[in-house]
C-alpha cells in the first residue's frame, strides 16, 4: 500500500488539537483548519486514487460527525465496535495486514464500552471521538483506493453515524440555523428527550449498527454486487427511523412539552 502508515502524523495532530480543546477549548476555526491540514497531510503522503478535495471533506467531516454522534451513553463505543468490527472482518478477508490494527481498535474499544453503557462512568471526549472519525475515514477511503473493498463498504459500515449526523446537518441548513452551535436535535437525541433514555436509545441504535456492519460484511464475501442495494435498503430503513422519531417529536412539541425539563 503506498504511504503505509500515513495517518499516523496526521493522527497526533488532530489528537492534539482534540486533548486541547477538551483542556482548555480551542476556536472552532482552529480546530478545523487543524483536521483539514491533517486530512490534506494523510492525502499528501498516502496518495489515494481518490480525489484529494473529496477524500479532505469525506475525512473532516466524518472526524466531526463521530464528535457529533458522541452524545449519548455507549452510541460511539458500539459504533466503533460494529464499524471496525467490519472493516477488521473485510481486511482479514483480503488477506491485508491491517486486520490487525481493527481487531486492535475493537479490543481496546471493549472494556471502555463496559464502562460507557449506561449509566456511563467514563467519557471519550473530542480527543477520543474525533480520533476515531478520523480513522473510520482515512482507512475507509484507503481501502476503495486499494481495492481492499468497494466504495459501498465503509458508507454502509458506519451507516447509522453517517446518516444521522448528515440529515441532521442537512436540516439546519435548511432551517439557517448556526450549524456550528451546540445543539440537541440530532434523532438520537430527541429519542432521549422523548423519554426512551439512554439505555432504550442504545438499543435501538446498536440494532441498526451491528445490522449495517454485518450485512456489508456478509454482502461483500458473498454477494459484493448487491451493496449499493443495501445501502439503499437500509437508507430506506433509518429513514422510516427517522421519520417516526420526527413525527413523535413534532406531536410533542405541538403539545407544548417544556423541553429544558428533559
Amino acid at each position: 500500500m503506498p504511504g503505509a502508515k500515513a495517518w499516523l502524523f496526521p493522527l497526533l495532530a488532530v489528537i492534539a488539537v482534540s486533548l486541547l480543546d477538551d483542556r482548555r477549548g480551542v476556536h472552532i476555526a482552529v480546530r478545523f483548519a487543524v483536521h483539514a491540514m491533517a486530512a490534506a497531510l494523510w492525502v499528501w503522503l498516502a496518495a489515494p486514487n481518490i480525489h484529494p478535495v473529496l477524500a479532505v471533506v469525506a475525512i473532516v467531516w466524518m472526524a466531526n460527525l463521530y464528535n457529533f454522534m458522541d452524545g449519548s451513553d455507549g452510541l460511539a463505543g458500539t459504533m466503533t465496535i460494529a464499524g471496525f468490527g467490519a472493516y477488521a472482518a473485510a481486511a482479514l478477508y483480503a488477506g491485508i495486514d491491517e486486520a490487525a490494527l481493527f481487531v486492535a481498535l475493537v479490543a481496546a474499544t471493549a472494556p471502555f464500552l463496559f464502562q460507557n453503557a449506561p449509566p456511563a462512568r467514563v467519557f471519550l471526549g473530542d480527543v477520543g471521538a474525533v480520533p476515531l472519525g478520523f480513522l473510520a475515514a482515512v482507512f475507509g477511503l484507503a481501502g476503495v483506493s486499494g481495492a481492499w473493498w468497494p466504495s459501498w463498504f465503509p458508507l454502509l459500515a458506519f451507516l447509522p453515524f453517517i446518516a444521522d449526523a448528515s440529515v441532521t446537518l442537512l436540516y439546519r441548513l435548511l432551517r439557517g440555523a448556526r450549524v456550528w452551535e451546540a445543539h440537541r436535535e440530532h434523532f438520537y437525541q430527541r429519542l432521549v428527550q422523548l423519554g426512551w433514555g439512554h439505555a432504550r436509545t442504545l438499543k435501538l441504535y446498536g440494532a441498526l449498527m451491528l445490522g449495517t456492519a454485518s450485512s456489508a460484511v456478509v454482502v461483500l464475501i458473498w454477494a459484493p454486487q448487491l451493496g449499493p442495494w443495501l445501502v439503499v435498503g437500509w437508507s430506506a430503513v433509518l429513514a422510516l427511523v427517522y421519520a417516526s422519531i420526527d413525527y413523535h417529536w413534532r406531536r410533542r412539541r405541538g403539545q407544548g412539552i417544556d423541553e429544558s425539563k428533559c
